[in-house]
Parts: structure tokens; sequence; C-alpha cells
């Protein structure tokens, strides 16, 4: 008589050595990003318990997600409403987890992303900003949230112009229910990382610049700027969350 495989017909046991191979990849760099913001965070004269890793999950599968969770990951970054929904419901509950949305804000999504994000950081129009808020008045609630910056200008990109930032800080301070609580910037595609410094840089004289007009209920103490290529860079200039995809999960190719 043949042996049996102790769990059946040994699918299930190499299905858990993948699971297990995989969760030990993912934990490797997950300690090896942990350390790299730290020794940036170092080298800056910064305390790295300043800096949050947001993990960017845009496409990821709920399955590698639970293994990130495992692994200690909690504040989870993603860019569709839909997908982060169908994910939150999949993983209801679970301990010390937060959802940020990184994506642009579509009017047509205001009503799904309400009362289901830490943080949204990718605030880029007056006119999101004013229907966001009444949405909220409505159910009673208060959203924090960050400004979208165009700090390179770049045609292709959503964001506030730097130029007209300090107007629409002052018409957004008549949203209530909106808490602005810093700057976002997602820098030109580079080749290095010390090519994106300078619109990290430029991103916090703003943020000074805009915390100097003492706006009420506009505070500039969250710096969301820096991915895989270039969180180093961003963290040497200031920011206080870095969100990370492909450097935690491999390419984008590899996810599922």
């Amino acid at each position: 008589m043949q042996d049996r495989h102790p769990y059946g017909d040994g699918e299930k046991a190499k299905r858990d050595v993948q699971e297990v191979a995989e969760r030990k990849t993912f934990k490797d760099r997950l300690e090896e990003i942990r350390e790299r913001i730290e020794r940036a965070a170092r080298l800056a004269g910064r305390n790295p318990v300043e800096i949050r890793l947001i993990a960017a999950t845009k496409t990821l599968s709920v399955e590698r997600l639970r293994a990130a969770v495992v692994c200690g990951c909690r504040i989870f970054g993603e860019n569709r409403v839909q997908e982060a929904v169908a994910k939150m419901e999949t993983l209801p509950g679970t301990s010390g987890v937060e959802w940020h949305f990184l994506g642009a804000l579509q009017s047509n999504k205001i009503k799904s992303v309400i009362g289901r994000f830490r943080l949204l950081h990718a605030l880029d129009r007056v006119e999101v900003a004013e229907r966001l808020d009444k949405e909220l008045r409505e159910r009673d609630l208060l959203q924090p949230v960050l400004l979208q910056v165009n700090i390179s200008k770049e045609p292709s990109k959503h964001g506030f112009s730097p130029d007209k930032l300090v107007e629409a800080a002052h018409e957004l301070a008549n949203f209530k229910n909106l808490l602005v609580r810093g700057l976002m910037t997602i820098p030109p595609l580079a080749v290095s990382a010390e090519d994106s410094r300078s619109y990290f840089r430029d991103l916090r004289r703003l943020a000074a610049q805009l915390d100097s007009e003492k706006i009420p209920g506009i505070a500039m103490t969250e710096l969301s700027m820096g991915m895989s290529g270039d969180f180093e860079c961003a963290i040497e200039e200031g920011a206080t969350m870095v969100r990370i995809g492909s450097a935690l999960f491999g390419p984008r190719a590899e996810y599922d």
C-alpha cells in the first residue's frame, strides 16, 4: 500500500512551505527597510520613531497582506477605493492595523471613503475638499488629510500648485470637518535617489512657509514623501511617512 502524505496528497504541505518561504522573504525585506529607515534618520539627526512606514499594497493579494500583518506591518496604504474596501472586509478588526488612502480622491468615491481611512494622503482640489467636508458634516465625522502638492509642476500629475498652496489653505480652513495635517508629494521619475532630493527639500520648505502663516485648523506636522527608490533621501529631508511597495513586496509583477 502506497504511503500517504500526512497532509493528504501533499499539496497542502507544498503550499505551507511556499507560504513560509514567502513570509520569511517578506520578513527579511521588512527588517532591512526598518534598518535603512533607522540609519537614514540617525544620519539626519532625527529620532527613527518619528518616521512611519506605510506598506503600499495596491494589487497585493489578501493572503500576502495577512502574511505582512503576521510579520509586524500595521499601516497599509491603498490607491483604489474598491480594492481597499474589499481588503478591509476580508480582514475586519485586525488588531492595530490602520488604513491610509494614497490615491487621488475622486468626487464620486467620497461616500465610499468616509469613515474607513485613518488618513487621506492626496487631497488635491478645493472642490473635492468642499464635497468631502459636506459629507463629513452630515455624518458628524472628522477626517485627517494631507494636501498633495505638484512640487515638480508636471502637467500629468495631480496636486496643488506650490504657488497657489497658501491661498488654497486659507480656503480649506473653512471646512471644519477636514483636519489638514501636512503635505504629500510624488517627485518625477528619477535615475537616482539623489535626483529626488531637491523636490523633498522644496516640500519641507513649503510646509514651513505654510506653517508660518498660522492658518487656523491647518497643521504641518506630517510630510508624506519617499517611496522604494528614494525614501532615505526623503527621511533626510524631513519625511514623517514613507510609502514603500516594491522594496517590501518585490517587483509588482511578482505580487500575485
